[in-house]
């Protein structure tokens, strides 16, 4: 690869690295902020359901979702009376309240973090159309086997209904709250870090994010240029070449990857709040998300280098425009479809994004229709291998060699030593003539002789000629043909027909300027000539005294402009 295209490679590398890190700490951030946005105010009177239709409820639980979060939300502010009021139980008082602290417990240690897929309908999702009024939140394990977090929708009156925790998940809460085991962050963390609170989010996990993390990604940093040069020693003495550079070990997606794997990790470990494990189970998945398609598009880049050298080995260069459109339309799609599974993981319906990206590619299509035409016709040239690069053709009224095949045109160097650009929609559907293509060159003269010429010359000239190109080895012996063909008006027309194969146009030239100037000489050798446009005028003596003998005046020449016989 040439300076320039490795300046390039290591600019394109460090733009890849800086937008894959900011990407990755704005979804932190957007994360970050999610759940807080997403609680409702549960507390507040002036609460608004989802759905602007649907009843109204103070604590927000005219839907699934709001029922979740405003009991969260009550039981992080350790609020458990409030908190029994998202319960469907017959206790009542301190028994309730006990209860409610129970379930936000399990909830917290043992239920997936995966509350951006419950449903923000009044009716619920409906998943299962034989319980129309019944929504499982989750399912956690304990040691008496699995319990459903199930909601139940309950008419509070015949126009009012609310969701609540169903009476049969809260009769196990006890059961599995009893055989919780697993250290809470609480426990291990000073008590400033867990009480002290910076727009509603813990001092811990501003610290973690804001500290962790890069600490995390600057620890992978240092281990990579630690690992690089050994990886690089190795890859030189195995492959004995010692211009070799050292490899990138741990690239930026893989080190974000590896922060993905390590909150995973400490979550499995310390036992954090439901809301903390959706905020990290958020941002883990966010990151790894985030991480696959880096790493997608970083092997789409090396295949397309891969194949562009391949391709110039084969003298495809028109191909490369292609498969650099190619990379870029999968690029497009790989950020796109990462797009997608984070909104999904957001708990966003993408259905609508889709039918709208629908309408709005039909409308770029026909905004775009002559450069799609291009394009669409530069990819056919190209796969059907009509034009390519260097290539001497004739294409309309522009005759030349072919100096770059792109996706919207071609460009021809004519014989003016101008260029001049065809839009490949018209090329598509003109008729190309390409002369490099020719696997050998059509050598065909009319050799015309003097009317003075005898049969044994005209023999004499027919058999040498034809002998001169049965034994040239440029000849294609099976296309040899020498004829006298007729008997023209000023010559003895003499058809000489043969292919020559010559490597190229000037090859051939070469080739029949030494024929040519052969058939001169078998011409001469056989005491005859080459033909001019001539007239035998007949003048007669004594024309009018009678009985006079017309007498033929010599040959005489008329000049012709000098101009070739042969068509």
């Amino acid at each position: 690869m040439n300076k320039a295209g490795s300046v390039k490679s290591l600019w394109m590398t460090t733009w890849m690295k800086r937008l894959g890190l900011g990407v990755c700490l704005l979804s932190l951030f957007c994360v970050a902020a999610w759940p807080q946005a997403a609680l409702p105010k549960a507390v507040s009177a002036s609460a608004v359901p989802a759905q602007p239709e649907a009843p109204k409820d103070s604590l927000g639980r005219a839907t699934p979702r709001g029922t979740v979060l405003g009991f969260l939300t009550a039981a992080r502010d350790k609020n458990y009376d409030l908190a029994a009021e998202y319960l469907n139980t017959h206790l009542h008082g301190k028994a309730a309240a006990d209860l409610a602290q129970e379930l936000s417990v399990v909830l917290d240690q043992r239920l997936p973090a995966r509350l951006g897929q419950l449903s923000d309908n009044p009716e619920g999702s409906q998943s299962d159309p034989l319980n129309p009024n019944r929504e499982l939140v989750g399912t956690i394990t304990s040691s008496n086997g699995n319990v459903d977090i199930v909601l139940e929708r309950v008419d509070r009156s015949k126009s009012d209904t609310i969701w609540l925790f169903s009476s049969k998940t809260l009769e196990s809460i006890p059961d599995v709250y009893a055989d919780l085991d697993v250290v809470s962050a609480n426990e291990i963390l000073p008590g400033f870090l867990v009480n002290t609170q910076i727009a509603g989010i813990k001092l811990y996990e501003l610290i973690a994010v804001l500290v962790g993390l890069p600490l995390i990604y600057l620890f992978a940093t240092l281990l990579n240029r630690l690992i690089s040069p050994l990886a690089g020693g190795v890859r030189r003495r195995v492959s004995k070449r010692a211009d070799l550079p050292d490899p990138q070990v741990l690239p930026g997606p893989l080190r974000i990857l590896l922060i993905a794997i390590v909150i995973r990790w400490g979550m499995s470990i310390v036992g954090l709040p439901l809301l903390a494990r959706l905020f990290w189970s958020s941002a883990a998945a966010v990151m790894t998300v985030a991480a696959i398609v880096w790493i997608l598009i970083l092997l789409n880049s090396r295949a397309e280098r891969y194949f562009h050298v391949l391709l110039r080995k084969r003298n495809l260069a028109g191909t490369v425009s292609v498969l650099r459109l190619g990379r870029r339309i999968v690029d497009v799609l790989l950020v796109f479809a990462g797009a997608l599974v984070i909104l999904h993981i957001f708990g966003v319906k993408v259905t609508a994004a889709l039918a709208g990206l629908g309408v709005g590619g039909i409308a770029v299509a026909l905004a775009a229709q002559k450069t799609l035409e291009n394009v669409i016709g530069g990819v056919s040239l190209i796969f059907d291998q009509v034009v390519r690069v260097g290539d001497s053709l004739k294409v309309g009224d522009t005759t030349g060699t072919v100096e770059e095949v792109g996706l919207r045109s071609i460009r021809i160097r004519t014989l003016d030593r101008t260029v001049v650009s065809v839009p490949n929609g018209q090329i598509a559907t003109m008729s190309i003539e390409t002369y490099s293509a020719r696997d050998k060159f059509w050598f065909h003269h009319l050799l015309g002789l003097r009317y003075g010429t005898t049969a044994a010359q005209m023999h004499s000239v027919v058999d040498n000629i034809r002998s001169l190109l049965l034994k040239h080895t440029s000849i294609e012996r099976d296309s040899v043909r020498v004829r006298l063909l007729s008997f023209g008006t000023s010559s003895l027309d003499v058809d000489v027909y043969a292919y020559v194969l010559g490597r190229d146009w000037n090859h051939f030239l070469e080739i029949q300027e030494g024929l040519l100037f052969s058939i001169m000489e078998i011409v001469g050798q056989a005491g005859t000539q080459l033909a001019l446009p001539s007239q035998a005028m007949y003048l007669a003596n004594n024309l009018f005294a009678g009985g006079a003998t017309p007498s033929r005046m010599p040959e005489s020449a008329h000049d012709s402009g000098a101009s070739d016989p042969q068509t």
